[in-house]
């Protein structure tokens, strides 16, 4: 008896930890659009992965296009992801694009002092 209400006490001290994960629709307009230009990386960090990753995605496509690139490096785009991601959760007040830009630009100066 004494091990299962100990065994519940963990379980209850660990989920207190685990935020609920939001859809993406949340943020959506009565349309179902969703303005990514306001987007703030809270929702991004607290989407669930697959929304997370669609969003990404997105941006990825988005921003390949205002520089007229028609490349897609998987594993480049994984990595910047997680980058945003972990940015993202430090600075959940921020927008995502802005995040996006912190994280490019210091790809840009990685590169450069290589």
């Amino acid at each position: 008896m004494k091990a299962l209400a100990m065994a519940a006490a963990m379980l209850a001290a660990a989920s207190s930890h685990v935020q609920a994960q939001t859809d993406l629709t949340a943020y959506a307009d009565a349309n179902g659009y969703i303005n990514v230009q306001a987007l703030t990386c809270a929702a991004l960090a607290g989407t669930w992965q697959e929304d997370a990753d669609r969003l990404t995605t997105w941006y990825s496509g988005w921003y390949n296009g205002l520089a007229k690139k028609h490349y897609f490096n998987i594993a480049r785009t994984k990595a910047l992801e997680h980058d945003v991601i972990v940015y993202c959760k430090a600075n959940p007040q921020i927008r995502i694009i802005e995040a996006i830009d912190v994280m490019l630009k210091h790809e840009k100066h990685q590169a450069a002092s290589k």
